[in-house]
């Protein structure tokens, strides 16, 4: 009898150690979203007001609803150069650190320094740093013979691309602490055997390390996709979604129709088509996986 309640009685230890993370992931995600879902069927404003249930109507909007089709171009652009200037600057920092002895402390820190750092802080010096009139970017851009430098901030060509920029210098440090941790993984014999072949150090990072290295490079661009959707401190602080609509991008479509225009039904909506996109952006890059990621 005793042995029979061993499998109940591991399930129920199991159960209790588990429970309070999942008393927290309901009471904070799972029930907020659910309730999230059914507000976008409805036309909540706030304030305590009934909320009226409304079918499909938000949904229906949304495709008619040419602000929201700017935002979410604005945000695919975003992503499509954050996410591989974001990859690209983490791994070439991370190999270079890893050829680094002395210093590799110091520069691991001041790399990783920037996002530790208030992205509000953040966004107002570069805020200052943009200025296109007294910045120091500008002003070292002109000291290199470029008379007419990017107005950048107040430039509707130039707003986002700084945005980019900006986003890019706070975030690959993160990643490249993981892609680090992922290089000096990769077996030693592997390096020794591929000069024994003869292959120079460009052929050894082409045949050995991205091979060794693809599953780190993968979950960095899925968590550097998920978190370009993501995009709210710096748009706000640094160019409020503007000059015109030119950095308007779809979270803080979001936060300006919920808490600005208190339409919060219709935000709602917003997000659950928001959660979509990056759900079936993160299926399609697990879809690919097995394409190019060696295990």
């Amino acid at each position: 009898m005793n042995r029979r309640l061993q499998p109940l009685k591991a399930y129920a230890t199991g159960t209790l150690f588990i429970l309070p993370a999942l008393v927290l992931f309901a009471a904070f995600i799972f029930i907020p979203l659910l309730y999230g879902l059914f507000m976008s069927f409805t036309d909540y404003g706030g304030f305590n007001l009934k909320p009226n249930f409304t079918g499909w109507d938000n949904y229906r909007k949304l495709l008619q609803d040419d602000y929201f089709a700017v935002s979410l171009k604005n945000n695919l652009i975003y992503t499509l150069l954050f996410v591989p200037l974001t990859a690209a600057f983490a791994l070439f920092s991370a190999m270079a650190l890893n050829a680094v002895l002395h210093l590799r402390r110091y520069l691991r820190m001041a790399f990783y320094f920037p996002q530790i750092t208030s992205m509000v802080s953040v966004a107002i010096v570069w805020g200052l740093l943009l200025n296109p009139i007294r910045g120091p970017v500008n002003q070292v851009l002109k000291a290199f013979g470029i008379a007419h430098p990017p107005e950048w901030l107040m430039s509707s060509q130039w707003a986002l691309i700084a945005v980019v920029i900006v986003a890019v210098w706070k975030s690959f440090g993160y990643y490249m602490i993981i892609l680090l941790a992922g290089i000096q993984g990769i077996p030693e014999y592997l390096y020794e055997s591929a000069k024994l072949d003869g292959a120079g150090a460009f052929k050894r990072f082409l045949y050995v390390t991205l091979p060794s290295l693809s599953p780190t490079l993968f979950m960095v661009l899925v968590l550097t996709v998920i978190n370009s959707f993501q995009v709210f401190d710096l748009v706000s602080v640094m160019t409020d979604g503007g000059p015109g609509r030119s950095t308007n991008v779809l979270v803080f479509r979001i936060y300006q129709e919920a808490f600005v225009h208190y339409r919060m039904g219709y935000a709602a909506a917003m997000s659950a088509v928001l959660f979509l996109i990056i759900m079936v952006v993160s299926i399609v890059q697990f879809r690919l996986e097995k394409k190019w990621v060696t295990y």
